[in-house]
């Protein structure tokens, strides 16, 4: 039997002046269940416009199956517009513990009615889940009930604020770099140096934070944590059940303690100057499609919660995961709000990655909105976002709105061009000397920084691997995808990865040349990222190369092929030392990453003279002034040709410039630290087969 819960929830109580009808009916706000700590009671509000009937269900730990008290809420009393909601006095129900719903109404599928009366419902706006031991997805799909077997709200107590010990948001500008990183896989093998108990949890991110100070990094992005369901096969995370609810089981504390650990972990962050980015998903839930659970928002209100094909009342499906939030729809607007709210101002976030964002354009029939989408302009303008990160992938299964057609103006968007594109230069691909130009300048073909639309560089989240796709060591050794075991016959992932193996496909036998060309290559990627005017982001375990065997896809896979191997970490302190220096280079420089382009600061050459831009060039030099940002001026050689050229470096005398990257040496020759530059002492340098070479002045 499980324990009642002793760890209050985290669920503000409000004091609002009672009326006598809020204390008799209940209040339609705040939307949830809310402890009342001058009445002792909890406060029940929840939206289900088209319901014909509500009943709330109270349980004790003792019995998980039959609730200890039932109220059928009343519309004449207990329904205010499209809200139903009552109070319970904590004295009537003694014991109670957890809460959940049945609604029932019209079960016409062609309208949206998708009411099943015999499934317990769990609140959409519940602060934590408690999932029984005799959980069970199987039990939320398709017909038939599952009492005992559905995820319950915990009733919130009487709430101590959890020390925040003073905690200050770190804010970074130019020295913005930002480390993707899955809570669980980051720490769960063995060989992270986690304790056993704190493997694969918020925690232990906290045990790594020395780690994440010495590779330079200055914010996380983390995958998503908000509560998913546990029976899914479903590693990443992406099929949310709860938008204000930390996943359960990232907490080494359990259930009682998620909430509180990921606050320490933030504040453990955020002491070490880290900012900490969540990855969320409202474009869809885990509900998914016709043959998903129902656990909470069908049941309740289908047609609020989801775009529909009023043809037929079918899901839309341009996430591609089975069903799209109806973000249009004021109410789940506002739960979104609500939700972005909680982890900003309780939980001390600094900023949201919006996962699938184009969702946010999609009108009430599946269109796609431009100009103002109602959602995008309540977070833009809302006060509580003000000093919040807002990146968007600006993209859907059949929307790719990336630069100026994402109608979030002020938001930061995740380059997939720069991705495609950088990954292609690299490579040797002919013809992309201008493209990589504007990737390098800051991307203004898509964020341009004129007087009508000013758009910024650092806008531009510049990336080269992330979550989803070839990890850096795999884009190196793979050149086609490996996702068997995936369990659908490889043919999921992407086929348009832009990979190249360098000669061998595969880690096991490959010759030294062509590991020695990958370890180049890999360098030759992260110095064009931390060269590139914008903001850089890259995935962890790359800077140690680590590999997910050409599996281009591993959503589903919570093993050692998602698990980071932190031995590699070892083997390849080379590949991991350059991107520390890298790093470190970047921040010593705030000309690369400016508020403004680079404009009349930078000049373009070539081999010798000019910059060669025909279609036949592998080769592109820049001379990056400083002094407008009181910096050092830079000289960039890059030669994506598979032949050593000597270039003529077109600026400043004999003996003025120090080489501080060569990426065709070996190290620690490719990267000096500060001050260990090496003086070159004419203008002619020879720039080995695809390399990178970087001199300061």
């Amino acid at each position: 039997m499980p324990p009642i819960p002793t760890n209050p929830v985290d669920a503000a109580a409000f004091e609002a002046p009672l009326d006598p009808w809020s204390t008799v009916e209940g209040s339609p706000a705040p939307m949830g269940a809310t402890w009342v700590a001058a009445q002792q009671a909890w406060n029940f509000a929840l939206h289900a416009r088209h319901a014909t009937a509500v009943t709330l269900r109270l349980y004790s730990p003792a019995d998980l199956v039959t609730p200890i008290a039932e109220r059928s809420l009343d519309p004449l009393q207990h329904r205010s517009g499209r809200v139903w909601h009552c109070r319970v006095p904590a004295a009537d129900v003694p014991g109670a513990a957890y809460y959940a719903y049945r609604v029932d109404g019209p079960r016409d599928r062609r309208s949206g009615g998708r009411f099943t009366p015999d499934k317990i419902l769990v609140d959409p706006y519940a602060r934590r889940l408690f999932f029984p031991p005799a959980f069970s997805r199987r039990a939320a799909i398709g017909p038939g009930a599952n009492d005992g077997r559905a995820p319950l709200g915990v009733l919130p107590q009487s709430a101590v604020p959890f020390d925040w010990q003073g905690d200050e948001r770190p804010r970074h500008t130019h020295d913005l770099v930002i480390y993707e990183m899955h809570v669980r896989g980051f720490t769960e093998r063995p060989n992270s140096g986690v304790p056993a108990d704190r493997r694969g949890t918020f925690a232990g991110v906290v045990d790594k934070i020395p780690y994440l100070q010495e590779l330079g990094v200055t914010a996380v992005e983390l995958m998503p944590v908000h509560q998913f369901d546990p029976q899914e096969r479903n590693f990443w995370g992406y099929m949310t059940l709860n938008f204000f609810a930390p996943h359960q089981q990232y907490a080494a504390a359990g259930p009682d303690g998620a909430a509180d650990e990921f606050r320490e972990m933030v504040r453990a962050l955020h002491a070490a100057g880290i900012e900490v980015i969540l990855d969320v998903v409202y474009n869809h839930t885990a509900e998914a499609g016709d043959d998903g659970p129902t656990y909470s928002y069908r049941g309740i209100d289908n047609s609020t919660y989801y775009l529909l094909d009023m043809s037929d009342g079918s899901y839309r499906n341009d996430a591609g995961t089975g069903n799209v939030l109806r973000t249009v729809h004021p109410h789940v607007r506002q739960m979104v709000i609500d939700s972005l709210r909680h982890w900003a101002e309780e939980m001390h976030v600094d900023g949201f990655r919006f996962d699938l964002a184009s969702i946010f354009t999609r009108r009430a029939d599946g269109s796609i909105d431009t100009d103002e989408p109602p959602i995008i302009s309540e977070i833009s303008s809302h006060p509580c976002f003000a000093n919040v990160r807002l990146i968007a992938e600006a993209w859907d299964a059949g929307a790719y709105l990336l630069g100026r057609s994402f109608p979030g103006a002020t938001w930061a968007q995740w380059n997939g061009k720069f991705r495609d594109e950088v990954r292609s230069f690299v490579k040797s691909d002919a013809g992309l000397v201008p493209t990589l130009m504007r990737r390098l300048y800051g991307s203004d073909d898509l964020f341009p920084g004129t007087a009508e639309d000013a758009y910024r560089p650092q806008q531009s989240v510049n990336f080269l691997t992330c979550h989803d796709g070839f990890s850096l060591h795999d884009l190196v050794a793979y050149n086609t995808k490996h996702n068997e075991a995936n369990g659908h016959g490889n043919r999921d992932g992407t086929d348009d990865h832009h990979s190249w193996n360098c000669g061998f496909e595969g880690e096991i036998g490959a010759p030294q040349d062509v590991l020695t060309l990958r370890r180049r290559q890999a360098k030759n990627m992260c110095a064009l990222l931390m060269l590139a005017n914008g903001t850089p982001m890259f995935c962890a375990g790359d800077e140690f190369l680590n590999t997910q065997q050409g599996n281009n896809n591993p959503y589903n896979q919570d093993n050692e092929t998602t698990w980071l191997d932190w031995d590699r970490l070892e083997h390849n302190q080379d590949v991991f030392r350059f991107f520390r220096e890298m790093i470190a280079f970047r921040r010593r420089h705030p000309s690369i990453a400016r508020r403004r382009f680079w404009r009349g600061d930078v000049s373009w050459y070539g081999v010798n003279g000019g910059a060669d831009m025909s279609p036949s060039s592998h080769t592109l030099a820049f001379c990056l002034h400083g002094a407008s940002e009181r910096d050092d001026d830079l000289y960039v050689l890059i030669n994506a040709y598979w032949q050593p050229l000597e270039f003529t470096i077109q600026e400043g005398a004999p003996g003025s410039w120090r080489r501080a990257v060569d990426t065709s040496l070996s190290s620690p020759d490719d990267i000096a630290a500060a001050g260990r530059e090496v003086v070159v002492g004419g203008l002619q340098y020879t720039a080995g087969p695809r390399s990178v070479v970087v001199f300061v002045r």
